[in-house]
């Protein structure tokens, strides 16, 4: 993982207040600049891989199961890759990677840093709005420091990075927070952007309330409570080496790599502390994560640590799921989202595991590329950072609650991945599974979220009807759904084909409803005569 320490500031700035822990000052924009190539915007967005994600379980990653001869379940959580998102890239700054995300509404809010020894960074605004066609909305260029994390916040993103003091003619000490002015997803440097200064080597992460903006920093550093408005400090505490901070209950948590993790009251005295004897590394992303009553802290080689909030007593770890083969496998970061944890797990990938009331278990490593060095996710997204193959965009495809509702007298599928239906069959189901393929003889319903490696097909006579959603191949594997003479394919809800619908002559396929959305990467092919019914969006003008 990059090293967070930060050096490079030679900005020139005009003072508008401070004290004696802090300057806040208006930008003159001479060292950053708004990329305003729409086409470059619109280049950074990688569809190559877009599609199924499978997930490798543990017996398949160590290679103590070839499953020769054994029946492969289908796997919980369905997963599709939306996109890729290239790092930025300009004249100086070439070797940008994704440090941080932040996710708010129908905007993704990525900061970036140099993977390098020089000091550059950047920050991107990315429209999420329509989750299969992701846009870069705003990218912003640093060209004199990295930008170690990010939010969004009431019309302002909000940043943290550093600077170095002895180089700046204003600055009082390396670490910075910036309030940057954001409107519709673009950002607008004219409208003025300001700074504030606090103790410590660099920033290295951020929490924003309705009225403050707290900043940890790293080594000689401190917890920093500024004014919303305007960055003055209202208040701050001294620690050792801050990693992250993170906001629980109306409480501010932070991870101090010195010792461990505390708990802070609201004038940031230590109320509650979890000692944590690990080597985190010189100056590493590391990050905590809650989930109910558990904190979770990434500990680098040891993987992922969890700890009772309540009693500050180690329950487990996760451990880094690995072939022994990998370099760097290092748990950067966690990332908690209901019940799933994920580990950004460096050159091991990113795995992820549930909580089952308490129960944790290991699903698998999710099939990525790259080295994961952060994730966060919100909703139904993952955003895993991996190095130079950019940030990755991953949807969950849980099922929507009001489908849950209307399937639910249907049994949970915990079959075979190679889902076969029968002439003469009927089988219905609800859930969220992962298949090789599907062949339908007779009549299948599928109610939920799915997604299928492989071809689908929907034989002579053979019903199959979805409610919910599904997805059938990759973007650089494409796979079809084939309708043969006399079988009918019935669609409520979103279907993704990255691959052909085929309807061969006799074949119908009908929408039902005036919600479904069907979008096609490849063709449609009409072999014939063929019925298409109902009302739908087509998302990529296919039909």
């Amino acid at each position: 993982m990059k090293k967070v320490y930060l050096l490079l500031w030679s900005i020139i700035l005009f003072t508008a207040s401070c004290n004696d822990e802090t300057t806040v000052f208006s930008d003159p924009q001479d060292e950053l600049s708004l990329e305003k190539n729409q086409q470059i915007l619109e280049n950074s967005i990688d569809l190559d891989n877009a599609g199924v994600l499978d997930i490798a379980d543990e017996d398949i990653i160590t290679g103590k199961s070839s499953r020769t001869g054994k029946e492969q379940l289908a796997g919980d959580y369905p997963l599709t890759l939306v996109a890729q998102i290239d790092p930025p890239t300009f004249s100086g700054g070439e070797n940008l990677t994704a440090t941080h995300v932040h996710l708010d509404g129908n905007y993704a809010y990525v900061s970036y840093n140099t993977v390098e020894d020089g000091y550059v960074g950047a920050i991107d605004v990315i429209n999420i709005s329509d989750p299969l066609n992701p846009k870069v909305s705003s990218r912003l260029y640093y060209s004199n420091a990295d930008v170690n994390a990010i939010e969004y916040s009431d019309g302002y993103v909000y940043a943290v990075g550093g600077v170095d003091s002895e180089k700046s003619i204003r600055a009082t000490s390396n670490s910075f927070v910036a309030k940057i002015p954001v409107s519709d997803g673009r950002m607008n440097v004219d409208a003025g952007i300001i700074y504030g200064f606090q103790e410590g080597f660099n920033s290295t992460d951020i929490e924003v309330t309705s009225t403050s903006v707290v900043v940890s920093s790293g080594k000689d550093g401190s917890i920093t409570v500024y004014d919303k408005r305007d960055l003055s400090i209202v208040k701050d505490a001294p620690f050792q080496d801050l990693r992250s901070v993170s906001l629980n209950n109306n409480q501010f948590a932070v991870l101090d790599a010195s010792k461990g993790v505390s708990i802070l009251d609201n004038d940031l005295n230590i109320t509650k502390e979890i000692a944590i004897n690990t080597d985190f590394g010189a100056g590493t992303k590391r990050t905590l994560a809650f989930n109910n009553d558990r904190v979770i802290v990434s500990e680098g080689a040891k993987g992922a640590g969890i700890y009772s909030v309540l009693s500050g007593s180690l329950i487990e770890y996760l451990p880094i799921l690995t072939d022994g083969t990998s370099e760097w496998s290092e748990t950067n970061a966690v990332a908690t989202n209901a019940e799933v944890i994920l580990m950004a797990n460096g050159g091991s990938g990113l795995c992820l595991s549930e909580d089952k009331d308490g129960d944790m278990g290991i699903v698998g490593i999710i099939e990525l590329e790259g080295s994961i060095n952060y994730v966060e996710s919100k909703g139904d997204y993952i955003f895993a950072a991996s190095g130079k193959q950019g940030l990755q965009v991953i949807k969950l495809n849980r099922p929507d609650a009001s489908l849950e509702n209307r399937c639910s007298s249907l049994p949970k599928y915990s079959g075979s991945a190679n889902l076969n239906v029968n002439q003469g069959e009927t089988m219905e189901y609800s859930g969220a599974k992962r298949f090789n393929s599907i062949s339908v003889n007779g009549n299948l319903l599928l109610c939920g979220s799915w997604t299928v490696n492989n071809d689908s097909n929907i034989n002579s006579d053979g019903l199959f009807e979805m409610n919910g959603k599904l997805t059938i191949g990759r973007n650089n594997k494409r796979k079809n759904i084939i309708v043969n003479t006399g079988a009918t394919f019935r669609v409520e809800g979103e279907l993704t084909i990255y691959g052909d619908l085929i309807l061969n002559d006799g074949a119908t396929i009908e929408f039902i409803g005036d919600d479904s959305v069907v979008t096609i990467f490849g063709a449609v092919q009409r072999n014939g005569s063929v019925s298409v019914l109902g009302n739908f969006e087509d998302a990529k003008n296919k039909f």
